[in-house]
């Protein structure tokens, strides 16, 4: 089974930048699609972005369209997260997830999970 490993968070200050890394164990003919969710404290897990290798992407939720971008890393396995301008209300655990599609991804449908990386805005 496919296997997500976070990493790139951390404490960071209003108006600083961050780029958040997956890399997947493999690349699997169900799972093209790759993104990113939040889940703040007490919150619910929120959609970040998509992208598919191949296939439809980029999806951003309108929260965070213009200040975060997904970005295809140098192989199909790896897709980052580069946050812009961040704010305190950004801080959470970030998670990756891999699914069908951008679109599924997006949806929440049927997804495997990272563990999750925290970043915490602060100053």
């Amino acid at each position: 089974q496919i296997q997500l490993v976070e990493s790139g968070g951390g404490l960071v200050q209003p108006g600083d930048s961050l780029r958040l890394s997956c890399t997947a164990s493999e690349v699997t003919r169900s799972r093209p699609g790759l993104g990113w969710f939040r889940q703040a404290t007490g919150k619910a897990r929120e959609f970040l972005a998509a992208i598919a290798w191949h296939g439809d992407g980029p999806e951003y939720a309108g929260s965070v369209k213009g200040r975060f971008t997904i970005l295809r890393g140098y192989d199909e396995n790896t897709v980052f997260l580069q946050m812009d301008n961040l704010r305190p209300d950004d801080t959470a655990v970030y998670y990756c997830a891999a699914g069908a599609t951008a679109g599924a991804v997006k949806q929440n449908r049927n997804l495997t999970w990272g563990r999750g990386t925290q970043v915490t805005v602060s100053s």
